[in-house]
Parts: C-alpha cells; sequence; structure tokens
C-alpha cells in the first residue's frame, strides 16, 4: 500500500521527517506556559506542512533539479523549514550543538571572506537554503538516510528491552554468574551495563538505568563511592563501542564505509574485548589490593531461576545476532527481535499495562525525536562543506598542516574528536569527524575502518574524562560521590582506551584487516602487554601483592612497549622486535626492584 503512496526514495525521507520532526516543538517545550504551547504546536503544524509540501513536489525536485534552481515557493519553504531545523537542534541537542550547526550552515554565504586554508565558493541565501533543503546531501544527507533506512529500528529495540525489564534480567543473571568471584559485583556492572549499552546507545542513559541497580551492591561489597561510580560509567562507556549493535553510531559508519553493518561489527570486536579485558584485569587487581571478596551464594539469585525467568531476552538477542550476522538482514533485524521480545514478555513475563506500553512510546518517541534533529543538524554541516567545495580541499590543507606526517593527524585527531565530544552527542561528533578529518588520515595511508573506529573512540572518552566527565558525573550523583574523584577514578581505570585506538589504527590486524590468523597472533602480543599496564595501573600483582611506584611503573611503561605496533607507519623509524625487548627489561628490572626492596624491608 504505501508503495503506491511513496514512489521516490526522497518521498519516504520527506514522509519520515514529516512524522518525527514536528515533535521536537511538541516534546521539547520552550516552557510550560499554555500560550506557548500554542506556539510550540503551531511550530510543529509548520514543520509538517513544509515536509509534506516536500513530499508532494518530490518528482519536480528530482527532475527539475530545484536544489541548485528552485521556483520562488520552494525557496520560501527551504528557508522555513531551515529555521525550523536549527529550532529542533536547539531544542533536543543544545546551545553548543546549536551554535556549530547555525555557524555551519550559513557558511556557505561568507565562504569567501575567511581565511584562505577554510575558505570556499560563495553563494547566495536562497541558494543556500535551497541546497539544504533539497539536495540529499545536507538535511537529507548520509547521516538522515542511515538514520531513516536502519537506525530507527536499533532504537526502538533498545527501548523495548529496557522497559521490558532486559536491565534488571541481566543484572541477575551477571550477579548469578559472576557475584561469587572477587570483586564480583563490580564484574557484574560491568556485564550488565556493557551489555545494556550497547544496546541502548546512551552513556547516560545506561548510568542512570543500570547504575541505580549496580552501584549500591558495589559499596555494600567494600567499594568504594567513587570508584564504583567510575566502574559504572566505564562499562556504560565501553558498551556504546560493543558489538553487535555499539548504539546507532556503526549503522551510520557503515553508510560512510559503503560496506555490510557486520563486517563493521566483526570489526570493532576486538577492540571492544581488550577495553573490557583491561577493565576486569583492573578490577580484579582493584579487588585483591584492597582484599575484597565477592557476596556469598545466599546473596546471589539463582543462575537456573535467573535463566527461566528471562530467557526470551537471550532468545530475542540471538534472533538479532542471527539476522545481523549470520542471514545479514540489518533492516529487518531489529523489527523481527523486538516484535520477538513484546510477544515473548506478555506471554511468559509481566504483562505491559497501557501506561507502561505508553511511557514505552513516549521513551521511542523522544529517542528518535533527538537523533533526528540532531543527525538533521550534522547533515546541514556536511551540505555546507560540500556545496561550498571545502570538503574536497580540506584533506590537502590538513596534510599540509600536519607538515605530511601521519602521527601528528592523529594527534590532531585524538585531540579534536574528544573536544567535539564535550559539546556534541557521540553520533554527531562522530559524523562531523568522518567528514573533515577521515579522508586525511585515509590519505595519509592508515586502513579506513581503522580510522572511523580511531574517530568514534577519542569521541567517547569526553564521557570518562575530566573537566566534563558527564558519564562518571552522572555515575557520581546515584553514588553521593564527588564528582571529579569519580571521573579521575573512571580515568583511571579505562587509561587502556587512550592507548587501544593508536594500537589498531597503526596496526589494522586488531580490527580483523587481514583475517581472524594475523588477528590471533597480535592478540597473544597485546594481551599479555594489557595484562601489565592494567596491573600497573592498579598497583598490584599476584604474588607480589602491592606495588612500589617504580615497579607499578615499569609495567605500564613496559607493557605500553609491548602492545606498540611497528610505528613506521607514523614516520618513527623502530623495530618492533626491538620494542617488545625493551618492554621486557623494564618490566623485569621493575619487578627485580621490588623484590629486592620488599626483601630488604623484612630484613
Amino acid at each position: 500500500m504505501l508503495d503506491a503512496v511513496i514512489v521516490l526514495e526522497t518521498q519516504f525521507y520527506y514522509a519520515i521527517l514529516a512524522l518525527l520532526l514536528p515533535f521536537a516543538f511538541l516534546l521539547y517545550r520552550s516552557n510550560s506556559r499554555y500560550d506557548l504551547f500554542a506556539m510550540d504546536a503551531g511550530l510543529a503544524c509548520l514543520t509538517f506542512a513544509c515536509c509534506s509540501w516536500l513530499f508532494v513536489s518530490a518528482e519536480s525536485i528530482l527532475d527539475e533539479g530545484w536544489e541548485f534552481i528552485a521556483p520562488e515557493r520552494g525557496i520560501q519553504v527551504s528557508l522555513l523549514l531551515w529555521i525550523l531545523a536549527l529550532e529542533s537542534v536547539r531544542r533536543a541537542g543544545g546551545t553548543a550543538l546549536f551554535g556549530l550547526v547555525a555557524l555551519f550552515s550559513i557558511y556557505p554565504m561568507f565562504a569567501d571572506k575567511v581565511p584562505e586554508i577554510i575558505s570556499g565558493m560563495k553563494i547566495g541565501l536562497n541558494e543556500t537554503a535551497a541546497y539544504h533543503v533539497m539536495s540529499i546531501e545536507s538535511l537529507f544527507g548520509l547521516p538522515f538516510r542511515a538514520f531513516a533506512n536502519l537506525v530507527i529500528g536499533f532504537l526502538v529495540f533498545g527501548v523495548a528491552l529496557q522497559h521490558s525489564g532486559g536491565g534488571r534480567f541481566f543484572i541477575d543473571l551477571a550477579f548469578a554468574m559472576f557475584g561469587q568471584v572477587r570483586g564480583g559485583p563490580a564484574k557484574v556492572a560491568i556485564v550488565s551495563s556493557g551489555l545494556m549499552g550497547s544496546m541502548s546507545g546512551s552513556v547516560i542513559t545506561n548510568v542512570v538505568t543500570t547504575g541505580q541497580l549496580t552501584i549500591p551492591v558495589m559499596q555494600q561489597n567494600g567499594i568504594k563511592a567513587r570508584t564504583a561510580a567510575a566502574v559504572e560509567a566505564c562499562a556504560s562507556t565501553g558498551g556504546v563501542l560493543l558489538p553487535p549493535i555499539m548504539g546507532s553510531t556503526a549503522f551510520v559508519m557503515a553508510t560512510f564505509l559503503q560496506m555490510p553493518y557486520y563486517s563493521v561489527a566483526v570489526a570493532a570486536a576486538v577492540p571492544a574485548i581488550l577495553y573490557f579485558l583491561a577493565l576486569f584485569l583492573q578490577l580484579d587487581a582493584y579487588a585483591g589490593r584492597e582484599q575484597l571478596r565477592g557476596l556469598s551464594d545466599a546473596e546471589l539469585p539463582n543462575v537456573k531461576e535467573a535463566f527461566e525467568k528471562g530467557w526470551y531476552y537471550i532468545a530475542a538477542f540471538f534472533l538479532l545476532i542471527i539476522l545481523l550476522l549470520v542471514m545479514q538482514r540489518e533492516q529487518l533485524a531489529p523489527w523481527a527481535a523486538t516484535g520477538c521480545l513484546l510477544a515473548s514478555h506478555q506471554i511468559f513475563g509481566e504483562k505491559f499495562t497501557s501506561a507502561a506500553f505508553l511511557n514505552m512510546l513516549i521513551a521511542v518517541a523522544r529517542l528518535l525525536v533527538e537523533l533526528l534533529a540532531v543527525l538533521a543538524g550534522v547533515g546541514l554541516i556536511v551540505g555546507a562543506l560540500s556545496v561550498t567545495g571545502l570538503s574536497g580541499t580540506l584533506i590537502n590543507d590538513l596534510l599540509f598542516i600536519a607538515g605530511g606526517s601521519t602521527g601528528v593527524l592523529l594527534v590532531m585527531g585524538a585531540t579534536t574528536s574528544f573536544i567535539l565530544g564535550i559539546g556534541m552527542t557521540v553520533t554527531a561528533a562522530y559524523i562531523f569527524l568522518a567528514i573533515v578529518l577521515a579522508p586525511a588520515l585515509i590519505e595519509g595511508g592508515l586502513h579506513p575502518v581503522a580510522v572511523h573506529l580511531f574517530i568514534l573512540y577519542w569521541g567517547m572518552l569526553s564521557f570518562i574524562t575530566p573537566p566534563v566527565a558527564l558519564g562518571a558525573f552522572a555515575a557520581a550523583t546515584i553514588a553521593r560521590a564527588k564528582p571529579m574523584l569519580a571521573a579521575l577514578d573512571a580515568m583511571r581505570l579505562s587509561s587502556i582506551i587512550y592507548l587501544i585506538p593508536f594500537l589498531f589504527v597503526m596496526d589494522p590486524d586488531l580490527v580483523l584487516a587481514n583475517g581472524i590468523t594475523a588477528a590471533v597472533f597480535k592478540l597473544l602480543e597485546v594481551v599479555p602487554a594489557i595484562y601489565c599496564i592494567a596491573m600497573g595501573t592498579q598497583g598490584w600483582l599476584p604474588r607480589f601483592g602491592k606495588l612500589n611506584i617504580l615497579a607499578a611503573l615499569s609495567l605500564i611503561i613496559g607493557g605500553t612497549l609491548i602492545a606498540l605496533p611497528d610505528l613506521a607507519i607514523i614516520g618513527i623509524n623502530t623495530s618492533e622486535v626491538g620494542l617488545d625487548g625493551l618492554g621486557l627489561l623494564i618490566i623485569a628490572l621493575g619487578l627485580l626492584y621490588q623484590l629486592f626492596s620488599t626483601r630488604s624491608r623484612k630484613d
């Protein structure tokens, strides 16, 4: 039936915008006053009318090239929708993102007035508006198309999982499996928050939902409030990097790279495993140093009972994985998994009440509208760079600034990703840098998938790194800890995440660029190195106990040298064997010093 109405692909995108964007003015109100509600409702109706006009005019827009030469009515609608899109970005994405989008979206009108390195072709107001709204390179560009074609279904699945009690089930199952081991509650937080973070795609949402359950139990187990908050923040941040879903950014990444989604998920698997392995090891060392024990059997749920209560969550998750990775049905997968989950929950679980179902729908609407507004805004940035030709010349400009050094470009990329991650959502920051920075890094000889993952990882770091560290601050509120201390603990716990992106971008074996065998051999070198770094960061090692400062530093420095690949790709002539040998020597000297200093104290 829809095929009879939607003839062109662009009509589908106009319809999605018409159905969702008006809610940005109703869900993100300007004020609670009734008279201002009338204004918000008017803006929503105006947005719907503009999108409807585009829907009806879609064939003429395409056939007559209105994106370059639009009629007067087309220009009027374009100007109006441009302004409405900016206002939706301000409401849903915040002032910082709005300022960035607004500045870039008007950039084509003064592109010839800026410094030469960022100058471009100037076009007028009407032409800029028409290009933004009626081309498929700006408002309806790649970020929006990825959202409309793939992302919506996965966001719906994540919300359905949360509202049907999936978070509680995964926490119970994790407690049943890991609660009895040393530092068990913290390891439970890693498992449960990592899984939920992968599906929700939001660090803050995940911290607030799972943290309410995991943080109090960690504190009862003797873990300091600041450390409990840090654990939750690190696990939730890592969840967004964890396949198979990886929030929503992975689907946009697959569209950028023009490759199947499952290929992105497989490539991201090894870095994510290394990150969570490092978290586990650091928490085990922390528990050993603080002499923490696991929970008793009486305090833990039974594995069989936990599984019997929520087996259908795992069934829905496996269905999703099979459809995604085996059958490669990216568009069908989330809808089938959501249908399976909701039907099973109604039959075997606690049935949804009408109020609970309505709350779930509102949560879905909020999430979709927020991300749509943000992606539409980022699309405006992409469109401005495209129409002025700046996106094409920026590659050479960045390479010139870096002096042709890939290493300098990587540092520039890491710094820029981190800064943008502070003021923008992860997806928005990633898309912006995928357009502006990724081509220059790829031109410098780096692997495309590794480059895009590098940008994503560094964009995530703002959630756990002072001075902002929103994920750590949210967790600190639950734990009643000092936010900055929680952020510093999170930074230490997740220290390996600052190194991992440099490892896989310089050695693409870690993103399976050269097959599984090469990745396995590389892991045989990297995993022991990560073990050393984790133990050194926590200052504790089995059989040695608490380490002195020199021994701890030797493990961190030596482990880092062992983990590093051949640095020739960034212009540094080194031997990987030489780095490994030097790393082992430093570790050996540090541990020998630890042994002698321990014996001298005993004597």
